[in-house]
């Protein structure tokens, strides 16, 4: 099968401009003739380790996913959405920079106490949105880095959420399973007690803490693999930390903790418009769900995560309905990359399943290249707006910053410079077709092309080539074959050749 020609991609391109440009005024005249004097908020809910095959309306027979559920039924599912890595930190930073956090080395998946990943002044989704008049909120968790050197966790922290964009922020610095184990609320540690300094390293121990390698009775979930450095809350850690008690969080309490901070925000910038961008810790390890969920699930632990998820979830919508603001809301749920199951702690996870299968029909999850890793549930719902129904177009978080600029009314800078593409008219029912080819990352820099009905996975390394090595490559049909279980790379030579040269044009683009 051939691909189209680079004049008709430039003419698919143009119509879908057009088309966007077109439902942008009709979405700004609806909303005229409503009465609503505001633009419309926007709720962008990113998940931690959702699986394509996770949520109810995705497929899942086992858990109870009602109000992630209830969005899909009367917004918009979309079945071919992709997260830009199938790992965090790169996920996460390509929603926010409209950048293929692949063209960057420095985009792996970060220790706590890592720099910034953000360039002072940089164009972001939030600092485009804040321009537009929203007030811009960051609840959960960051995992982007903060700070430029040695963080000093004792005083306020700068340059982090707030510097990237955000008029408040209240986060987790980096993921649950890895120290610092606090929450930073506007550059300063939340419940801080100057007595009791806080000392982080991923280096070397610090203080007395008890660790899980050397006090393994001390713990209240043993890890599988790794995560037995500090212990925090029962839990052993990645990295060591000393100091903050007062500070430090209680992993039963950090669902509904979240939520109450995401709420509050709702609440405080109901009169004007608001972008909140809420990122639930779950259903991230250390899975320890509040006791009202532990134990519930049909499938085990990380189903009453879940089902913590959900009511999270249900929190949000509850407060939007509170003050009256369905009508003039955008709400996205999605998740930041693929299922894992066992990510380092013996949580009975594993065993629990009861043939729950968290990536559904697809290959692979977290941490792989294949459609498991990086196709996410991705689900829009507006009152009023998003037409109710389910969507095969091509999207990717990558094209938030363009899309939902669009909405607002604001202009991104040099448009080109980004990887973004406003695919707002799919996310509102307008158009059928978005993209037509996206990149994405296992988080090592290892690449892989969809256009099409094609996927391409390039199984080496950048410099591989300079090594001499030759690209091991896979293709995959993925109408007759979703679940890549065929590699038919030798059978379709030329498109192997044809897709590799354009993959290759993208890695090379400035």
């Amino acid at each position: 099968m051939s691909l189209p020609s680079r004049r008709s991609f430039l003419k698919t391109g143009a119509a879908a401009c057009a088309t966007a440009a077109l439902h942008n005024q009709m979405v700004m005249r609806a909303l005229a003739e409503s009465g609503s004097a505001s633009k419309p908020n926007i709720v962008f809910i990113l998940s931690d380790d959702v699986g394509y095959g996770d949520i109810g309306c995705y497929g899942a027979k086992l858990p109870r996913t009602p109000h992630i559920d209830g969005l899909a039924a009367r917004g918009r599912r979309f079945t071919d959405a992709h997260a830009v890595a199938s790992v965090c930190t790169p996920s996460r930073y390509s929603v926010l920079s409209g950048m293929y956090a692949w063209r960057r080395p420095d985009t792996g998946i970060l220790p706590g106490d890592a720099d910034l990943l953000f360039a002072d002044n940089q164009v972001t989704l939030p600092r485009l949105l804040q321009q537009a008049g929203y007030k811009t909120g960051c609840v959960g968790k960051w995992h982007m880095g903060l700070g430029r050197g040695e963080i000093d966790w004792n005083k306020k922290i700068v340059p982090g959420a707030n510097e990237v964009g955000f008029d408040y922020s209240f986060i987790i610095p980096a993921t649950a399973d890895r120290v610092p184990c606090v929450y930073v609320e506007n550059g300063m540690v939340v419940g801080f007690d100057p007595k009791d300094p806080i000392q982080i390293s991923y280096k070397k121990l610090v203080g007395d803490d008890p660790t899980g390698r050397d006090e393994p009775y001390l713990l209240k979930m043993k890890p599988s693999h790794g995560h037995d450095d500090t212990i925090v809350d029962g839990v052993s850690r990645i990295g060591y930390m000393t100091g903050g008690n007062s500070a430090r969080w209680v992993d039963e309490e950090m669902a509904p903790t979240l939520a109450k901070k995401a709420t509050d925000f709702i609440e405080a910038n109901s009169s004007h418009p608001f972008f909140l961008y809420f990122t639930p810790s779950d259903i991230h390890v250390p899975r320890m769900p509040n006791e009202r969920f532990a134990h519930h699930s049909l499938c085990g632990v990380r189903c009453d995560a879940l089902e913590q998820l959900d009511w999270t979830v249900g929190q949000v919508l509850a407060a939007l309905q509170k003050h009256k603001l369905m009508d003039n809301t955008l709400i996205i749920f999605t998740s930041d990359n693929g299922p894992v199951v066992d990510d380092g702690y013996a949580d009975g996870s594993v065993e629990q399943l009861n043939g729950h299968t968290p990536a559904g029909q697809l290959r692979g999850g977290k941490y792989t290249l294949y459609e498991g890793g990086t196709r996410v549930p991705f689900i829009t719902y507006w009152r009023g707006h998003v037409q109710q129904g389910v969507s095969n177009a091509l999207i990717s978080h990558v094209d938030m910053l363009a899309s939902l600029t669009s909405l607002a009314g604001v202009a991104v800078p040099h448009p080109d410079s980004f990887d973004s593409e406003n695919v707002l008219p799919a996310m509102l029912g307008a158009a059928d077709h978005a993209r037509t080819t996206v990149v994405e990352s296992d988080g090592v820099q290892r690449t892989a092309l969809r256009d099409g009905r094609w996927k391409l996975i390039d199984m080496t390394r950048p410099g591989a080539e300079k090594r001499g090595k030759q690209p091991q490559l896979e293709l995959y049909d993925l109408v007759t074959d979703p679940g890549e279980t065929t590699d038919v790379a030798s059978q379709h030579a030329e498109v192997v050749k044809q897709l590799m040269t354009k993959l290759t044009a993208i890695r090379n683009k400035s």
